[in-house]
């Protein structure tokens, strides 16, 4: 049985940045990847090829083509998929002189020890980095009849001419609008009684008549109960307001969440604790219940499962065990991006959350019609909301629905961050004209009727 400073379950981006900071400690390393190729979620079947997509289809429906080619699309995703992973994961992997990799499935045998392809190894300290894989909710049917998850609505190569949408969330919202500028019929179908419930019910309010605007059909407060196949496609019964719908299409896509992957690792045998969902729970510094094992990513039980904070809870998940240092994410200051269009961006706190946690709060909300950028480009849909403390007037949360909105938030994260004032906003110089006025429009609101303003104050 071989020995290790450390062993890395799992090769997506959590583990691959732990990979590369015991690399750069000098730590003796294994790290161990099964199921995805390596890159894990984010390069082989969530940012990278979505995103893809989503740029595709607004093109194809700010330019409104009549004609193209789904298959030649599909073929150009799959291509950058494939290439960023040999050039950012592949070489990358064979750059860390100090990292070995093995492909198989790992499962605890014991507190240090684990098993892979029949071989036992061990470690003085561990980081799982398994990620996720889509949930698939208990309808009566839905198995027999057939369904695709983000993965497989990835790499059809044959556009469906309709298409079912279960759940409102990022992935249901970015596949029905993707989908739908493809010129498949959409319909979405949400338990909730709005779209994606965490975001500011203004924003959402607004999405939804985009969508609809768009021809997506959007049902909310829709319970699925039953899926049945027939000769030509799949039949949808659910409940609305008390009263049973149905619906026929050519296929299902299943948005309804994500699942942890621990069921293989024999985590008892390692002294690691789960939550009712699966998920590994830890405290601030990644530490799970057993203390030498370290958790990050889509596997855990903590706040914003992204990209970025599996690759920064890697990181620092690793000086941790390796160290023995204390170091920890602040989530509130950690921005999140649906990439829809527009795209709905946040940080910090909403209204609501801030009057939960006692606080009182101020909010304003603006249009983006205020912006001479957006009258520009003509895309004066957007919206900018801001959270701040009524007696401070720290800024506690920025919510935007807008074209470039993902790049705007980078903005508003720091004013979260540095625990700014709306003066301190107020106090800046944007430069005119951009969409980046927003920011200090907004902080503007509270202490005037920008309507009376010209452009530049």
């Amino acid at each position: 049985m071989r020995n290790f400073d450390l062993i890395i379950i799992g090769g997506g981006e959590g583990g691959f940045a732990s990979a590369i900071k015991a690399n750069e400690l000098g730590a003796k390393t294994l790290m161990i990847n099964s199921g995805l190729p390596l890159g894990g979620t984010c390069v082989n079947v969530g940012c990278v090829p979505t995103k893809f997509l989503v740029a595709v289809g607004e093109f194809l429906h700010h330019c409104k083509a009549k004609s193209f080619d789904f298959e030649k699309i599909i073929e150009g995703e799959l291509k950058l998929v494939n290439n960023l992973r040999r050039d950012r994961y592949d070489k990358v992997l064979k750059s860390l002189e100090k990292v070995e990799f093995i492909e198989g499935k790992a499962k605890f045998i014991s507190p240090k020890e684990i098993l892979v392809n029949q071989k036992k190894f061990s470690a003085e300290k561990f980081i799982i980095a398994t990620g996720s894989t889509a949930n698939v909710p208990p309808i009566k049917g839905i198995k027999e009849a057939g369904y695709l998850t983000h993965i497989e609505a990835l790499k059809i190569t044959k556009q469906p001419k309709s298409m079912a949408v279960i759940g409102a969330g990022p992935v249901g919202l970015e596949f029905s609008q993707m989908y739908s500028r493809f010129k498949t019929k959409v319909t979405l179908l949400e338990a909730g009684p709005n779209i994606f419930p965490p975001a500011e019910p203004e924003l959402t309010e607004r999405l939804a008549e985009i969508f609809k605007k768009e021809g997506i059909k959007i049902e909310t407060g829709a319970k699925v109960e039953k899926v049945e196949k027939s000769k030509s496609g799949k039949i949808i019964s659910y409940l609305r307001n008390n009263k049973k719908e149905k619906i026929k299409v050519e296929e299902i896509l299943l948005a309804a969440g994500k699942t942890a992957n621990t069921e293989y690792l024999d985590l008892e045998k390692a002294g690691v604790k789960i939550n009712e969902r699966k998920a590994i729970l830890v405290n601030s510094y990644f530490q799970t219940s057993a203390p030498h094992i370290f958790a990050v990513g889509d596997v855990i039980a903590l706040p914003l499962r992204l990209e970025m904070t599996a690759a920064r809870e890697g990181t620092l998940a690793t000086e941790n065990a390796l160290l023995g240092t204390k170091k920890t994410i602040d989530y509130n200051s950690v921005p999140y991006t649906i990439f829809i269009d527009p795209q709905l961006a946040s940080v910090g706190l909403t209204d609501e959350q801030a009057i939960k946690k006692g606080i009182k709060c101020s909010c304003r909300t603006i249009s983006f019609k205020a912006l001479a950028k957006a009258q520009i480009i003509k895309r004066r849909e957007g919206i900018i909301k801001m959270v701040i403390n009524a007696q401070t007037k720290e800024i506690l949360g920025v919510h935007i629905l807008a074209p470039q909105a993902g790049d705007l938030i980078a903005q508003a994260m720091v004013l979260v961050q540095k625990k700014m004032t709306i003066d301190e906003v107020i106090n800046s110089l944007p430069i005119f004209p951009t969409m980046s006025e927003a920011i200090k429009l907004v902080a503007l609101s509270f202490k005037k009727d920008i309507s009376k303003l010209s452009c530049c104050i």
